[in-house]
């Protein structure tokens, strides 16, 4: 890595001075073999932290780490499976200062927790293996914005692909309403964006029984989150809340009860809301 100095010219009779700064892109991190679903955790966070305070050390992004992606399995090294909104200003590798091979990442409008996306999760803790979960929420969320201005008889027309895709929010809003009576209009927003990321909690381990089974064998944790767009700081919310939700879908006649690994012809529920019919997965 370029190391800082500087050199000098004489340019038009003026002095230019020229200051070499690191070049981007920090070293590669030692593997060290898969962390714990705590200290997977932690990383993230001073990831996080690194990035608030403006010294990322952007690690795994060399040209070596490059040619090892093309030659070793995600496996081996990523840490975390992260779920986030398909937001721009949620940049995930960039906000926990994370490199090539260390997230698995599931982007979707809303951070929902529909079949695709629980396939994908489910891929990436049984399969790729990693330790945490994070279920990442952000303010200003324009999909939890308009799924509230509907609720709210301010919605308008969008296109046909859109309405099954917001359709697991609508309960998180209507949750927020309930919980947040005396708040009017969009004052409700920030507190439905925190309920969306317990309802994509629950959709996930109503679906999953894979997942369900790995988070109590200790395998791996679920925790939810919410990123500010505007200070670069991620809330991390209580995991107890996690737990909770997991025990309710145990007693929850409509979660999944069969994991399908091995079966042709594995059972599906409605999901979470009763919204998701059995047909909807024979596709």
């Amino acid at each position: 890595m370029m190391k800082r100095g500087w050199s000098w010219w004489v340019v038009g009779g003026l002095v230019v001075l020229m200051v070499m700064l690191p070049a981007c892109g920090g070293k590669e991190q030692k593997k060290v073999g898969k962390p714990s679903p705590d200290q997977a955790l932690e990383l993230l966070k001073e990831g996080n932290r690194r990035f608030v305070r403006g010294q990322p050390q952007r690690p795994n992004l060399t040209p070596e780490r490059i040619i090892k992606a093309g030659r070793e399995s995600q496996n081996d090294h990523a840490y975390a499976t992260i779920i986030s909104c398909s937001d721009s200003r949620v940049p995930v590798e960039h906000i926990f200062d994370a490199g090539i091979m260390d997230l698995f990442i599931v982007r979707v409008a809303g951070n929902v927790c529909d079949t695709d996306e629980a396939g994908s999760i489910e891929y990436g803790l049984a399969h790729v293996k990693t330790p945490v979960l994070v279920v990442l929420g952000h303010t200003q969320c324009g999909a939890v914005t308009a799924v509230t201005e509907s609720l709210l008889g301010h919605g308008h027309a969008l296109e046909r692909n859109i309405p099954p895709l917001v359709d697991n929010i609508e309960p998180a809003v209507k949750r927020a309403m309930k919980t947040y009576p005396h708040l009017k209009g969009k004052e409700i927003i920030p507190y439905a964006i925190e309920e969306n990321v317990w309802v994509a909690v629950e959709d996930l381990f109503l679906r999953s029984p894979a997942v369900r089974r790995i988070v109590k064998e200790g395998k791996a944790k679920v925790v939810g989150a919410i990123y500010d767009v505007g200070t670069g700081e991620i809330a991390w919310l209580p995991e107890a809340k996690v737990i909770n939700i997991l025990a309710a879908v145990e007693g929850n006649p409509l979660r999944v009860v069969d994991d399908g690994a091995g079966s042709h012809a594995p059972e599906y529920a409605e999901g979470a809301h009763g919204q998701k019919a059995a047909a909807e997965e024979k596709h």
